[in-house]
This record gives C-alpha cells, structure tokens and sequence, in this order.
C-alpha cells in the first residue's frame, strides 16, 4: 500500500515544530482542537512561540490555537501560511484614517 495512502494517527503531530511557508519558526504542536461530530482536526494548539511573533501577552499564556485551514503541509514539520507573521505586525502608515485639519 501506498504510504501516502495510510492513516497516520493524529497524535503525530504532537511536538513537531511550526514554521511559516517563509521559513520562520513559529511553535512547536502541544495539542490538536478537534471536532468530533465531524471526525475532523480545526486547530493545532501551540507552545514554545516565537517571541518575534506574538505580543508578550500571548507569551504570558499556555500558548495559541492556529485555525487548521491555515496548515499548507504536513511531514517532518508542520508548514502554515505567512498570515502569521502578518498578524504581529502593526498596520501600515498608508492605511490610518485621514483626520481632516
């Protein structure tokens, strides 16, 4: 049988890192979030984050949950879209409200 074609069991991914599609180091897996009714996994549950990405108050908690539509690949590491990068970045000087003088 294929080995593409087998079922892993979800709880391989528990400790394998988190990098975006760009290469940076986001976490490391600590747990899944899934959705029973429909047998499905809708989040990864990380630690160990990247203090470049999030802000010291999510470093203060256990960790974030990532949405699982946002996971690209799976293998020896976990890749996930850049969207997670863009969320610690603070928003563009182009895009504040003009406040007429």
């Amino acid at each position: 049988m294929d080995k593409e074609r087998v079922p892993q069991e979800i709880t391989t991914l528990v400790g394998r890192e988190v990098y975006s599609n760009n290469g940076v180091f986001v976490g490391e897996v600590e747990d899944l979030r899934l959705n029973l009714d429909r047998e499905s996994v809708t989040g990864l549950a990380l630690h160990q984050l990247n203090n470049e990405l999030f802000s010291a108050e999510t470093r203060s908690s256990r960790g974030v949950i990532l949405p699982y539509r946002w996971v690209q690949a799976v293998g020896d590491v976990v890749i996930v879209n850049d969207i997670v990068e863009r969320l610690g970045q603070p928003e563009s000087d182009d895009d504040e409200e003009e406040v007429p003088a």
